[in-house]
């Protein structure tokens, strides 16, 4: 049998062609190319700026510092009074998040509210500052030395925005306006009706600061300070 077909001629002569045309394009090596590219020098030599117009400028990377105030920018203009309470705050306390700060500030209120109404005076402890605390409890030994109880339903709350934020000393301080809605009704000893109204939910409208030491490793926040908005 001939091993050398027409078939097997074809591709040899086929093969050589190629790499005669593949030898005329590349060149051979003469000792005077130039070196392979180094991507850790081609910085550092002068380029042809006349090639370089197929060159498409990757998107900047977020520094460090975007993200670590991200949270903060969302919430409140960059470079306002807010905004730089508020970095201020996170420089000292690393941990803190202003989402996560409004969704615990929702959940005390309501504790709060309820707590009030109801009297609650070892909850409120755990949630208020001293000078909140004792006029709080003022106000419920008051009532309660009149007979008097508050019937309340909290409904929800409306809207609820950081206003203000300060760092005194080591002390984060956080201002809140609070809208709210409340069913809430005061009763004398004989059940009448002498404040409020049972069957209405009405509109209620706080501002209310809550602060916290950033050297302390409790992470709770307390009320400090409280103000009926007109």
């Amino acid at each position: 049998m001939d091993f050398f077909d027409f078939g097997t001629i074809f591709f040899l002569v086929a093969a050589v062609v190629i790499f005669i045309q593949l030898r005329n394009m590349l060149g051979r090596r003469t000792g005077n190319e130039r070196p392979p590219f180094d991507p850790y020098t081609a910085g550092r030599t002068k380029t042809d700026t006349s090639k370089t117009d197929n060159v498409v400028s990757l998107p900047r990377k977020k520094s460090d510092s975007d993200e670590t105030y991200a949270t903060i920018d969302a919430i409140a203009a960059p470079d306002s009074e807010l905004n730089r309470g508020l970095r201020a705050i996170k420089d000292a306390d690393p941990s803190f998040d202003p989402k996560t700060f409004v969704d615990g500030a929702k959940m005390a209120y309501e504790m709060i509210v309820m707590a009030y109404a109801d009297g609650d005076k070892k909850t409120l402890r755990n949630l208020l500052s001293r000078e909140v605390y004792d006029g709080f409890v003022t106000a419920i030994t008051e009532r309660e030395s009149r007979s008097e109880k508050i019937q309340s339903s909290f409904v929800g709350i409306d809207k609820i925005d950081i206003t203000g934020a300060e760092l005194k000393g080591t002390e984060a301080h956080i201002t809140l306006r609070i809208v709210s809605e409340l069913i809430s009704a005061t009763r004398n000893n004989a059940g009448e009706v002498i404040d409020g109204d049972p069957e209405t939910v009405a509109e209620v409208k706080d501002v209310w600061t809550f602060a916290r030491d950033t050297r302390s490793k409790d992470p709770n926040w307390k009320l400090v300070a409280t103000e009926e908005e007109d």
